[in-house]
């Protein structure tokens, strides 16, 4: 969310403006009105990768910031419909979190492999900066295979096309999520995927990926999950590096390699 204004003596209740441009994309910016104004300038928010240099005088009113703000709407148009294909053709993960503000998106490849593309604002056509995720030989294909050919990059093409030449493979689309049982939320994180972090290694950003064998719970978890709450409970025992405990859902007998968390 890109905002400017100091903090100060600010009106109780903001102010509104909702923008429709030419491509059909709803835009509403939230402006806070300071007990100086005008002659101090308002502070604005909205959902955008960065806010614009508010050029203000005593002079000025809230029209002029409203032709401001819809140049600066203009000038994201070219970054905002390159996230608009990742976003309607591809599988990406939390996509309820991804918004306009946000130049980066995390695409599900297949085989619990993931990329985040950092999109440049100023150049969307251009090759995206990107991080991959995943386990073990796939991921270190995958990665080989993109700085291969990373030549083969022409802006001229779509999005999507580019990152299937790139990456040699077709990208799970994303009416196939829909159908895609292994996205289940994991019964202890509540979440789809593990959070990006060093901490958590190559499992970083991994999908759920142990399912209780009862057939009637059948409730989905993350071993580094599931590894974690067992230990929590007095009553699981181990063996080697197997933790066996009961499942949190339906009591059920589970068995959960440690080793399986770290690979």
């Amino acid at each position: 969310m890109g905002s400017f204004g100091e903090g100060g003596r600010r009106s109780k209740f903001p102010y509104f403006s909702c923008f429709v441009n030419k491509k059909g994309r709803v835009h509403v910016m939230e402006i806070q009105l300071d007990k100086a104004y005008p002659r101090v300038p308002p502070m604005v928010s909205a959902d955008v990768p960065y806010i614009f240099n508010l050029k203000w005088s005593m002079n000025s009113r809230l029209k002029n910031l409203v032709q401001q703000f819809e140049k600066h709407l203009e000038k994201l148009q070219g970054f905002w419909s390159t996230l608009d294909e990742i976003d309607r053709s591809l599988q990406i993960v939390d996509s309820k979190q991804a918004s306009r503000a946000i130049p980066s998106r995390q695409i599900h490849v297949g085989n619990d492999c993931f990329i985040i593309l950092f999109i440049d604002i100023n150049d969307p056509r251009s090759l995206p900066e990107c991080r991959f995720m995943g386990l073990g030989n796939t991921v270190n294909s995958l990665r080989k295979t993109w700085k291969r050919n990373v030549d083969k990059w022409e802006r001229d093409k779509a999005f999507l096309e580019n990152l299937e030449c790139l990456l040699n493979t077709q990208l799970p689309r994303l009416a196939d999520e829909e159908t895609n049982n292994h996205l289940d939320e994991c019964g202890i994180c509540y979440a789809q995927y593990l959070p990006i972090g060093d901490e958590l290694g190559p499992r970083t950003g991994s999908a759920t990926d142990y399912t209780c064998e009862n057939n009637s719970c059948s409730k989905a978890f993350h071993s580094v999950c599931l590894v974690d709450w067992l230990r929590s409970i007095t009553t699981t025992r181990q063996s080697f590096n197997v933790l066996f405990g009961n499942c949190p859902y339906c009591s059920e007998p589970i068995a959960v390699k440690i080793n399986a968390t770290k690979n």
